[in-house]
């Protein structure tokens, strides 16, 4: 009897056993993203030289594009030119621009961000020593055409920054970069006024070409983009970037392995008018190119409302000659006075008087939303600009303009260079830059021809296109504040 009740004890005993001892389950390993990394490295020593050089390529870009605003007088008078051969001058620099943009951004995407950066750079700073020693007006034109080319480069440093910047930061730190491009504006503005009245126009572009020159140098200080690396199968690359960037800003890399899907295909045409960024595409290019158009029409009106006293209606100033049979020319030779360096200098500014505003709507009240604003604003004052005024009054409604256009071109960059996957950032960059210099390319004919014949005239077609570009950026389908960058399509 004892052993029969025993059995079923030792079997319960055993059912037990076998149930609390579950054979062990191999464990899942830890993987991380680039964009995991870079959220979890957060902001720190490394972002902030990245600023400081890549922010700095904005200081060579201002100084090659403003340089033809106060060369522009100097050359009309040297060679004798017409009003029309004036404005080809700056026509042609951003053919250059639009040719090499898209180039230059197919590469970038398939060869990376760096590479094309240097070479740019390397490009531009050449042809623009070279234009220092034009021995004639169509030799200054083709050499300025080539720096074009090379400017169209620099746009591979705001997407190096944007692909290494948190998320969360993007929104404050890209429109900080304005601040860059104001100084290369006053930078090359108090220049002209030292250089040019007393060793000339020459020795101010071989003086302008030295920043350039410098931050060739620096470049040695910013690795590839990490992004870019795992795009292509570099992950050893990659991971050593951000193990890097980590210890340069004193924080921790993510646990695991760095996994990417590696993507083959980028750098396409085709992707860019996908079913799913068609719309995105060929709004962004109608916003790109207003916002120049409006941008260097108002930098390039502001040259010609100083140099020929347009406002109001009032006669172009010539300057004559008596018995000087030249002096019923229709080229006008009117150089800057001091005052007008101080009034352009003072318009400049404003460029930066929006900042902080801008960067609160970009954060607060979305890309979209912010750009359509400032646009309805531009147009705004483009039409004011028609009422007869004091030069306190002109100076002014200049302030406010170039702060407005500066504000569109912030939030246009921002969101440009986000809304694409990195797989054709590059390219959605390089083709809304060369979308932007067909505005550029118009610009100079407006602002430099047809408003010394129709100023109101000039005035209602900047208005006009700036209020297209309102209504464009409201109706964007993707909004992008607080939007993680997108790895692939």
């Amino acid at each position: 009897m004892a052993t029969k009740q025993t059995e079923p004890v030792t079997i319960i005993s055993l059912r037990k056993l076998s149930l609390g001892s579950p054979e062990p389950q191999p464990t899942e390993s830890k993987t991380f993203t680039v964009e995991d990394a870079v959220e979890t490295i957060g902001f720190g020593r490394f972002h902030i030289a990245l600023f400081l050089i890549m922010g700095s390529t904005g200081v060579v870009e201002a100084m090659e594009i403003m340089l033809l605003a106060v060369v522009s007088p100097v050359i009309r008078c040297e060679w004798q030119l017409e009003n029309w051969q004036v404005a080809l001058v700056t026509t042609m620099v951003f053919f250059g621009y639009m040719v090499s943009s898209i180039l230059f951004g197919l590469l970038a995407d398939r060869y990376g961000r760096w590479k094309i950066l240097l070479i740019s750079f390397l490009w531009g700073a050449y042809f623009s020593l070279l234009t220092s020693f034009a021995p004639s007006y169509i030799w200054f034109v083709f050499l300025r055409t080539m720096v074009g080319c090379g400017v169209s480069g620099h746009a591979q440093g705001l997407i190096i920054k944007t692909e290494f910047l948190p998320t969360k930061y993007r929104g404050y730190m890209l429109p900080l970069s304005q601040v860059f491009w104001l100084a290369g504006s006053l930078l090359i503005i108090g220049l002209a006024s030292v250089v040019v009245p007393s060793i000339g126009w020459r020795w101010l572009i071989r003086v302008a070409s030295i920043p350039g020159i410098i931050l060739i140098v620096a470049f040695k200080f910013i690795p590839e983009s990490a992004r870019f690396n795992v795009s292509t199968g570099n992950t050893q690359a990659a991971l050593a970037t951000l193990e890097s960037i980590a210890r340069m800003n004193r924080s921790a890399m993510p646990e695991g392995t760095l996994v990417e899907p590696i993507l083959e295909k980028r750098g396409r045409f085709a992707d860019l008018l996908d079913a799913k960024y068609l719309r995105t595409t060929l709004q962004i290019w109608v916003i790109w190119l207003g916002i120049s158009f409006a941008y260097y029409g108002i930098i390039l009106a502001s040259a010609e409302l100083l140099e020929r006293d347009l406002v109001c209606g009032s006669k172009p100033k010539v300057v004559e000659t008596a018995g000087d049979p030249e002096s019923q020319s229709p080229c006008h030779c009117h150089m800057f006075a001091p005052s007008d360096y101080q009034t352009m200098i003072i318009s400049t500014v404003g460029e930066i008087a929006l900042n902080p505003l801008n960067m609160l709507g970009i954060n607060f009240l979305g890309r979209r939303l912010s750009l359509s604003i400032t646009m309805g604003c531009t147009a705004l004052f483009f039409l004011l600009l028609n009422i007869c005024t004091s030069s306190a009054g002109l100076i002014g409604f200049l302030f406010m303009l170039r702060a407005l256009v500066a504000a569109n071109f912030n939030t246009i960059y921002i969101y440009t260079a986000e809304v694409y996957p990195t797989t054709m950032r590059a390219l959605g960059m390089g083709t809304s830059g060369s979308l932007c210099r067909i505005g550029a390319m118009v610009a100079p004919f407006i602002s430099q021809v047809l408003m010394s014949a129709s100023f109101l005239g000039a005035l209602c077609l900047f208005s006009s296109v700036c209020v297209i570009c309102a209504i464009s950026a409201f109706t964007l389908p993707i909004e992008t504040k607080g939007r993680a960058l997108q790895q692939i399509k």
